[in-house]
């Protein structure tokens, strides 16, 4: 077992090194990677460098050559919060970015005065004390906590991101590779809270190895998405900057609303700007002659509905009347909502279901029973 994790080791190692290369000498892929992810993978460098040196035995079986390893732990949770931001927010690097990065320089800093610079005998004699245990799980599970805490930020903005996008756009788009990234970092992070709370009821063997594992789990995790990331660079422009002011300076009155809907109600009906596939909110606004904040009041308020549900209502309408044509022998049901204005089956089937209670194929079934 131990074999193969020191091949994975060495091949994340080269692998980390191949990618940090290709992204220094080339400006196309320096242009399109996202500078966190590169700093991720630098990270692990760092992180991987140590135990390279320790399993290589180059300098002997030194525990100082794990513990510079260790440099990297207090720099992936930032750096992931910080790629996650600057990915689904388009927010820019700024020096104040810096501050996320203070735990980790202290962490290094106690990694190298406690572990690095006392003599062997000094270490030696806080083993004997279970001094070095103690301060070791104490600073593990400090270094878990921010760990976790980062990730769930992660997570937050990431739903945070989606529930714009409702409030904005008229479609869906492909959100689901940059949450299986988190949720993959998630699992690997639960796995190290279940070993090290396996590691303070004296299991010290299990937890070293399992951290390992997890910890190389990790890496090869930012690896995947490294490569992603430079040779599909929009896989995360998940959407252009949309922008999103909030309407609490709308001086329209409850019966300039009113008026606004029948208005909105009226270009629905006749000029089914629904079917555009790619519909924003900002769009509809300018054919009404409003601001998007002034919209956005109106259907939140009004209509109880927020712009991806309200235009996907439309659409839904939209293919009712389709499919009891003639014509919609010669199409499938997605063919049909297509026409109707819809990207992507998954967002057809689960709107039909939340606004009729039913799929689609069932809806049809019961209405020929009725007719029948």
């Amino acid at each position: 077992m131990q074999a193969i994790l020191n091949q994975l080791v060495y091949f994340g190692y080269f692998q980390s090194l191949f990618l940090l290369f290709i992204y220094a000498v080339s400006p196309k892929n320096r242009k399109n990677i996202n500078g966190y992810i590169a700093f991720l993978v630098f990270v692990l460098v760092i992180g991987l460098s140590g135990r390279i040196l320790y399993i290589s035995d180059i300098f002997g079986k030194n525990f100082r050559l794990i513990a510079f390893s260790e440099f990297s732990t207090l720099l992936f949770g930032s750096t992931i919060y910080l790629f996650t931001r600057s990915s689904l927010f388009n927010k820019r690097f700024s020096y104040q970015d810096l501050l996320h990065y203070i735990p980790g320089v202290f962490y290094i800093l106690f990694v190298i005065f406690s572990f690095m610079l006392p003599s062997d005998e000094v270490i030696g004699e806080r083993v004997k004390s279970g001094e070095l245990f103690r301060t070791i799980t104490i600073f593990i599970g400090i270094g878990l906590l921010f760990n976790i805490t980062y990730w769930a930020m992660s997570l937050q903005l990431f739903y945070t991101f989606r529930k714009k996008l409702r409030n904005e756009l008229s479609y869906t788009i492909k959100t689901q590779f940059f949450l299986n990234f988190l949720v993959a970092i998630g699992i690997c992070l639960l796995c190290w809270v279940i070993v090290y709370f396996i590691s303070i009821l004296g299991y010290k063997t299990i937890e070293r190895s399992a951290r390992e594992t997890i910890w190389l789990s990790i890496a090869l995790i930012i690896l995947f998405i490294a490569y992603y990331n430079m040779i599909t660079p929009d896989l995360f422009k998940t959407v252009t900057k949309v922008e999103h002011k909030k309407y609490v300076h709308s001086k329209l009155s409850k019966t300039d609303l009113d008026n606004l809907q029948d208005k909105l109600d009226q270009l629905m009906e006749e000029k089914k700007p629904y079917l555009n596939r790619k519909l924003l909110k900002a769009e509809l606004a300018d054919m009404l002659g409003v601001s998007s904040p002034e919209i956005a009041r109106l259907l939140n308020e009004n209509i109880g509905m927020n712009f991806f549900e309200y235009i996907n209502y439309y659409r839904i309408k939209e293919f009712v009347e389709l499919a009891k044509k003639d014509e919609a022998k010669n199409f499938t049901f997605f063919g049909l909502a297509q026409e109707a204005g819809f990207n992507s089956k998954t967002t057809f089937n689960k709107s039909f279901k939340k606004l009729m209670g039913i799929s689609p194929k069932e809806y049809f079934s019961d209405l020929k029973i009725k007719n029948n």
